[in-house]
């Protein structure tokens, strides 16, 4: 992203919610980045931060070894913001005085504003806002030159301000859709404290990723790993308006896909966007390779272990290629330098690992800066279909991982068929797009049936159906119980093999999205 964009610094502390803080940030037309908590002076002036947002943690700021900027932040001659833990690391460092709250908060409160002041700007002096609080520690004593402009009964500084400079704390999350009036309060903070005019639009960011990736392949050929996903999708999209017919991209046909997948995407990028594609067939590959594995994880390795050999023999054919285009995002690039220590491994990550390393191909990677929603802008603009734009999530690995236990032809065939009158019945509901995701899973559980006057012992089809913001968390979807029947219902009446459907009423977290 061009330095000529005004951008604010969002220094994490390691808040479940400091994506969310960017995510509103971009939303309001001003580009931002969020860095590690102890981003050092010299990185922070070269940046050249508009503005400065301390986010939430999980800390206590007087625990040892707890996160801490630089107090270098505090002398840029730029507004501060501190959020939650970013109030009280901010009253800390300042000569303020932090300490165990003696209510803790968590949920929603109201705050009654005593001076609208920064972010409070818009709202009345003695009004009361409705925001969301959790926290364990308070200020206790603000330091010296600040002043309290908000408080609740159980925080005497929900809100504080600097008398002079631009230096805001909120202890509550004004980034969380909890807060109704939190996107106002980050927009005072952004166009009146820093004055910002919000110059971060996606036509603007087309014009300037095309101009990039001129610059970087020059004559240079590159080739795309198109998996059919909103992600690689863009991507080749994008490189394609800046490189033309010098992009080649690579279909892997493994299986594993859903119904009529590949005819799909070799209409959508062949017939209407004229893309070079070559389609690999390795459906027999895949499936010779899966024989006989039913751990959930080996699945996921044998088939990112196989797909990068089949693209690495497929990638032979274009010997001039010296750039690789991969569709990684702006949160890929937020959890590969995180620096709030390693987390237990649930699963491999859907997506297919990195490519070998004798490839020696530069990588071109024009989403890196974006979030998904802004993903979806940009496709847009570039004219891609709406169903493709607002396609569910699809794991890398395909089916396998909704065919629980080994994968075969004859299995797939069962779960694509029950697959399809999911996504027909809920797209004729008309909630296709409220949804996450919603899908149907193939349990390797057979239960006695009566089908006419005959008795039957057949598979057992889940149907999952999920809403969520990001994927990180979910909640089981409410569909109606109408809409659950004729699922069901077509389900055993059209797909032979499956005799019983039960639907899936789980949460993310204690529960995964997808079974495996």
């Amino acid at each position: 992203m061009k330095a000529t964009h005004e951008r604010i610094l969002i220094l994490d502390f390691g808040s479940q919610y400091t994506q969310l803080i960017a995510r509103r940030v971009r939303e309001l037309g001003v580009y931002c980045e969020i860095h590690r908590p102890d981003l050092p002076a010299a990185d922070i002036r070269a940046f050249g931060p508009r503005g400065i947002i301390l986010s939430g943690g999980p800390a206590s700021v007087e625990a040892p070894g707890s996160p801490r900027c630089v107090p270098e932040v505090f002398e840029q001659g730029v507004p501060v913001l501190g959020i939650c833990y970013g109030l009280q690391l901010m009253a800390k460092m300042l000569g303020g005085r932090v300490d165990k709250s003696a209510h803790r908060e968590f949920g929603p409160a109201d705050i009654t504003v005593a001076k609208a002041r920064g972010p409070l700007k818009p709202f009345h002096e003695t009004g009361h806002v409705r925001v969301w609080m959790s926290h364990g520690d308070r200020v206790e004593a603000l330091p010296p030159g600040f002043e309290a402009i908000a408080h609740t009964p159980n925080a005497p500084f929900a809100a504080a301000a600097h008398v002079d400079k631009p230096w805001f704390g909120l202890q509550f999350h004004p980034e969380v859709v909890h807060t109704p009036q939190g996107k106002e309060m980050l927009r005072a903070f952004l166009f009146e404290s820093c004055q910002l005019k919000g110059d971060w639009t996606m036509k603007r960011f087309i014009d300037e990723a095309v101009e990039a990736i001129r610059e970087k392949v020059g004559q240079g050929r590159v080739i795309c790993g198109l998996s059919g996903g909103v992600d690689s999708s863009v991507a080749a999209l994008l490189i394609h308006k800046a490189i033309g017919d010098r992009l080649q991209c690579i279909f892997v046909d493994n299986g594993l896909l859903r119904e009529g997948e590949r005819e799909y995407v070799e209409s959508l990028f062949v017939g209407r966007f004229h893309v070079p594609l070559k389609t690999v067939d390795a459906r027999a590959r895949f499936l010779a390779k899966l024989a006989g594995v039913t751990d959930p994880e080996q699945k996921r390795k044998t088939i990112g272990y196989e797909f990068i050999a089949v693209f690495d023999e497929a990638a032979k054919d274009f010997t001039d290629a010296s750039f690789l285009a991969q569709g990684t995002l702006y949160p890929d690039v937020i959890e590969s330098v995180s620096t709030k220590g390693p987390s237990a491994t649930i699963k491999s990550h859907h997506n297919v690992g990195g490519l070998p390393e004798t490839m020696k191909l530069k990588l071109v990677e024009p989403l890196r800066e974006l979030f998904k929603d802004e993903v979806r802008v940009v496709g847009r603009e570039l004219g891609m279909p709406d169903e493709m734009i607002s396609r569910q999530p699809f794991p890398g690995p395909g089916l396998a991982i909704r065919v629980l236990g080994e994968v075969t032809e004859a299995r797939l065939a069962v779960l694509r068929k029950a697959d399809v009158i999911v996504q027909q019945e809920i797209r004729a509901a008309g909630l296709y797009k409220e949804l996450w995701q919603a899908f149907a899973v193939l349990l390797p559980v057979q239960s006695v049936g009566v089908m006419g006057d005959e008795r039957t012992y057949e598979n057992t089809c889940a149907i999952r159906a999920v809403t969520s913001v990001d994927g990180m968390t979910a909640d089981w979807a409410r569909l109606p119980y109408e809409l659950l029947g004729i699922m069901s219902s077509r389900i055993i009446n059209e797909v032979r093999g499956i005799n019983r459907v039960v639907y899936d009423v789980s949460s993310k977290p204690p529960a995964t999205i997808e079974w495996e």
